[in-house]
């Protein structure tokens, strides 16, 4: 089976990691994949978002708003909906 529910968000978790999304706020993990098409990939590249990269998650608001992340040294403001399509191995243990 491919996906599965994630206990604490309510969420489906994928074989590659988390949505972005699911980190809490102070919380970082390394990309594991994008799921979008050629020119979301290159959009999110130009911005520093790449797979193997750490993104940490500065702040999220209410209501899938905003999410503030930092990544490569460079702190950005991402849509939710972006956000949820960056897949991440949590550095959490």
């Amino acid at each position: 089976m491919l996906t599965q529910m994630h206990h604490r968000h309510g969420v489906k978790d994928r074989k590659d990691g988390i949505n972005l999304t699911n980190l809490d706020d102070g919380q970082s993990g390394i990309i594991v994949s994008v799921m979008g098409g050629e020119m979301l990939t290159k959009r999110l590249a130009d911005l520093g978002i790449t797979t193997g990269k750490e993104v940490k998650v500065i702040r999220k608001t209410l209501f899938s708003g905003p999410v503030q992340i930092e990544v490569a040294g460079s702190k950005l403001v991402i849509g939710w909906g972006l956000a949820s399509k960056i897949m991440v191995k949590s550095n959490e243990r």
